[in-house]
């Protein structure tokens, strides 16, 4: 696997060897070691599943307060997504800076997202389909995230009219939101 670095201290875009022939392909998802040897120690305990039926089908940007915040290790199983992650540690030096990446069925490229940055994506392609895994459990009562078109964070989103839940629809602007990291 390949570790990219992002702008993001604790954040990798990882790469994993895909090894393909005439019967498809086969790819390590994940590895403890590996991931150890890139600081990654968290212990990941339930895994996620989401279908999308449509393009432009966006969700978030949400993440969970202490002491239930989350760790996630994301990628596309099938379709394509502009995944983005924003920095909500109020003392980090990127704090409000955001950052976007293409992860799709055909480049196979995870994303591991540490604790204290709030995570959406928008669908490139119909009936994507994305797996993650998360550190902690979800917890409904710490449940949190930040409007999708906040004009302070200013996402350059790939669609100007998204398909959007009724929920993530009333999130309120970072500046509205209590902050916790």
């Amino acid at each position: 696997m390949n570790f990219i670095k992002t702008r993001f201290s604790g954040a990798w875009l990882i790469e994993p060897r895909v090894f393909r022939d005439s019967r498809g392909f086969f790819m390590e998802t994940y590895s403890k070691r590996l991931f150890a040897d890139h600081g990654v120690t968290e212990e990941f305990v339930q895994d996620n599943h989401s279908l999308s039926a449509e393009t432009g089908v966006l969700r978030g940007l949400h993440f969970q307060h202490p002491p239930y915040a989350q760790s996630k290790l994301i990628r596309v199983v099938r379709g394509a997504i502009f995944d983005v992650v924003v920095d909500i540690r109020k003392k980090s030096p990127t704090f409000g800076s955001w950052e976007g990446f293409e992860l799709t069925e055909q480049n196979c490229r995870m994303l591991y997202i540490p604790r204290g940055f709030a995570h959406g994506f928008c669908t490139l392609a119909p009936n994507t389909e994305v797996v993650y895994k998360v550190d902690n459990f979800y917890m409904p009562d710490y449940d949190a995230g930040i409007r999708w078109n906040d004009p302070a964070i200013d996402v350059a989103w790939p669609t100007e009219r998204p398909v959007i839940s009724e929920k993530d629809a009333k999130l309120p602007l970072m500046a509205g939101t209590r902050l916790q990291f």
